[in-house]
C-alpha cells in the first residue's frame, strides 16, 4: 500500500477513535452505534491511572508503554509528544515540568486535536500546546526540545527513516527521546501484513527489533538503550479476522512474537 494510502487510513481511524470513550474502543464500535471492525485498539494498553496528571478524560487506551517513566523528564524542560491523541502523555508529562517547562503535543488528525484541546481547557493549562504536522516533516524549529516522547505511534509512520531524522532535528544537542513501540520478531502472515486494521492498529505496520535499532542508530543516536520490553499476545479472535485457523497455528507454532518496547536515544 503507498504510504499516502495508510496516511489515510491512520487519519480516518483515529478521528472515529477520537469520537470515543477507552471502553468504547475496547469494544471496537464507532461511536457505540455500529462495528466498524473487529480490531480492539487498547490490546497494548498500560495502566495510567496511578500516575500524576493521569486524565482519564484523555486516555483512550492507545498506548503500548508508559514513556514518561523512563523519559528523564525534568522540572523546566520542554517536552514533545509525537501522535498526542487525546493527551494523555502530555498531560502527565506536564505534570513533571512544572510551570517552568512546556509541553508540545504534535499530531496530524484534526478530531484528536479538537479533543486534547477540550481536555486541555479543562485542566487550565497554560504550558501545553497541540499542533497539527505529521511527523515525517514537522513544523518545529530545529535543536528546540529537551526530551521527545512518543506512545505507540511511530509504527504507524510509514517511512520510519525520516521520522528519526526529524526527531535528530527537533532535539537540543545532549538531549534524549523516549519511545513506546511495537516490534516484531519473525515475519507475520501474509493477512496480517496486508491488512488495514492491522496497521491502523500497529501490527502491521511494526517492524523488526533489529531493524527498528539500526534505523535510529543510523540517524547518529547514542546511548540507545531499551528500557522494558513484554510480549504482546493478540487475541486469536482478532487474528482469525485476518488468518485462517490453520495459519493461526501456525502463527502460534512459529517464535514469530509482537512485543511492546520503550527505547531511550541521545542526541
Amino acid at each position: 500500500m503507498k504510504a499516502e494510502d495508510l496516511k489515510f487510513i491512520v487519519q480516518e481511524k483515529y478521528g472515529e477513535i477520537a469520537s470515543q470513550s477507552k471502553i468504547q474502543n475496547q469494544s471496537s464500535c464507532c461511536g457505540g452505534t455500529a462495528c466498524c471492525d473487529d480490531m480492539d485498539y487498547t490490546i497494548f494498553s498500560d495502566d495510567y491511572t496511578k500516575l500524576e496528571g493521569y486524565n482519564p478524560d484523555a486516555d483512550l487506551g492507545l498506548g503500548c508503554g508508559t514513556p514518561t517513566e523512563y523519559a528523564g523528564i525534568k522540572k523546566g524542560d520542554h517536552v514533545l509528544d509525537l501522535g498526542s491523541g487525546a493527551g494523555n502523555d502530555c498531560f502527565v508529562a506536564r505534570t513533571i515540568v512544572g510551570e517552568a517547562g512546556h509541553v508540545t503535543g504534535i499530531d496530524f488528525t484534526e478530531a484528536m486535536l479538537e479533543k486534547a484541546n477540550i481536555n486541555l481547557t479543562k485542566t487550565g493549562f497554560k504550558n501545553i500546546e497541540f499542533k497539527k504536522g505529521d511527523i515525517e516533516a514537522m513544523p518545529l524549529p530545529d535543536n528546540t526540545f529537551d526530551v521527545v516522547i512518543s506512545n505507540c505511534v511511530l509504527n504507524l509512520v510509514p517511512d520510519k527513516q525520516k521520522a528519526f531524522d526529524e526527531i535528530y532535528h527537533v532535539l537540543k544537542p545532549g538531549a534524549h527521546f523516549c519511545i513506546s513501540d511495537v516490534v516484531i520478531n519473525g515475519v507475520l502472515p501474509q493477512g496480517l501484513q496486508e491488512a488495514a486494521e492491522m496497521y491502523a492498529g500497529c501490527v502491521s505496520g511494526a517492524i523488526p527489533k533489529n531493524d527498528y535499532l539500526e534505523i535510529v542508530k543510523s540517524k547518529g543516536f547514542k546511548n540507545i538503550e531499551v528500557k522494558k520490553e513484554k510480549e504482546i499476545r493478540v487475541p486469536d479472535e482478532i487474528l482469525l479476522n485476518y488468518i485462517s485457523q490453520d495459519e493461526l497455528q501456525s502463527f502460534k507454532n512459529s517464535r514469530i512474537g509482537i512485543f511492546s518496547i520503550t527505547l531511550v536515544g541521545e542526541k
